[in-house]
């Protein structure tokens, strides 16, 4: 098993109607390498013919009883004797006898990732409905760029190569369709050196077992779990700029907008615009301390922004907010006391005290919550 050089793994739930082709142009572009291989089938449960199939055809058959397209290419992979893997389905939609092409970038080329592309290649009538070609794959693609970086132009491709070492580099752990996602984002992370070869996508024969809008929803929500500065931080900062030099601009009098004054009830949108802001950003920081612990990002403006933002600092920070609610407060028991207990109207002054109360004591436990993220254990 030793002597194996590529692994071509074909993740299978009832695929019998093209499994053998699958196989079949698996070995072709295994032998067109002129390097020894092994075709890799993970059945996820399949109650048709595709593992009888599989094994006639000397594929090498792997159960995975754990459901899910991520489970069973994680499964595959692991298992996989070769130093070159390629990966794909097993629908006879991707022509595996032209592997070769992938397999030539990472042994010759240094590449850790081959992708596959689409879109830079042919995509024959019936392989995708226009709303997956048009709509879906673009802005998921697209998104990952400016969440990521990077120029893949089809990060959703199923057919891609990479080395074995830059596998277990990447560390993945989704077990559904947002594997794909998965990959990319951590080969973009890790710098990992990622090329992409056109091809030829062909329609699909038998069932499809993807789901449209819940796959699209679960890779764009492990992008934007993977990306905190879009969760959190960008959000919370359109929220608490607006919303402080509202709140403290109304202190001096009305705002005029639109030919027109706005006087209490834009303050009282702009300090729940502050406090909400405020409290993103503080989640943000949180998730990035999250991240930079596991490992999962490496950042110099991170790492000093925890430095800065370290528990004394914020306790310093939190308490001159909450001292001077307090003592906005107490500016207003006194300004009642002098009117002899009569009708007020500071509901500015109260507003602004609410707001910096509120805020000085998210932020200290923040702190706490940030600090204790940032505790590595050893097992």
């Amino acid at each position: 098993m030793t002597e194996i050089q590529v692994s071509v793994v074909l993740p299978c739930l009832n695929e019998e109607e093209t499994i053998e082709a699958s196989i079949k142009k698996g070995f072709a572009g295994i032998t067109k390498t002129g390097l020894p291989g092994e075709v890799i089938v993970v059945d996820n449960g399949s109650t048709d013919k595709s593992v009888e199939l599989s094994k006639n055809l000397g594929a090498r058959v792997i159960n995975e009883s754990e459901k899910g397209y991520g489970n069973a290419l994680r499964r595959g992979i692991d298992d996989a004797y070769g130093k070159y893997i390629i990966m794909g389905d097993s629908d006879d939609t991707y022509d595996f006898s032209e592997l070769d092409k992938f397999v030539k970038l990472l042994k010759d080329g240094g590449y850790d990732l081959v992708m596959g592309s689409r879109f830079k290649g042919k995509i024959l009538p019936g392989a995708m409905s226009w709303t997956h070609r048009y709509i879906g794959n673009p802005i998921l693609s697209g998104i990952l760029r400016v969440f990521f970086g990077g120029n893949v132009s089809d990060s959703h491709c199923g057919l891609r190569a990479f080395t074995k070492d830059a596998y277990k580099k990447m560390g993945l752990q989704t077990t559904g369709m947002e594997f794909a996602s998965e990959m990319v984002i951590h080969a973009l992370k890790l710098k990992l050196k990622i090329g992409e070869i056109p091809i030829t996508y062909y329609p699909r024969r038998g069932e499809s077992k993807l789901m449209g809008l819940r796959d699209a929803w679960r890779h764009t929500r492990f992008m934007l779990l993977y990306s905190p500065n879009y969760l959190f931080l960008l959000p919370g900062l359109l929220l608490f700029i607006p919303g402080i030099v509202m709140l403290i601009t109304s202190l001096f009098g009305p705002l005029v907008l639109f030919g027109r004054e706005w006087g209490i009830h834009v303050m009282v949108f702009a300090s729940m615009m502050t406090i909400l802001g405020w409290q993103i950003l503080s989640l943000g920081l949180c998730a990035k301390s999250y991240a930079l612990n596991i490992g999962l990002e490496e950042s110099g403006r991170t790492k000093w922004l925890l430095r800065v933002f370290s528990i004394e600092r914020a306790a310093a920070v939190s308490l001159i907010m909450i001292l001077a609610g307090i003592g906005l407060i107490l500016y207003i028991l006194v300004t009642w006391m002098q009117h002899n207990f009569g009708a007020l109207a500071e509901q500015k002054t109260a507003l602004l005290a609410v707001t910096l109360i509120t805020v000085g004591l998210q932020t200290i436990f923040s702190a706490f919550l940030t600090s204790m993220l940032q505790i590595k254990y050893r097992k």
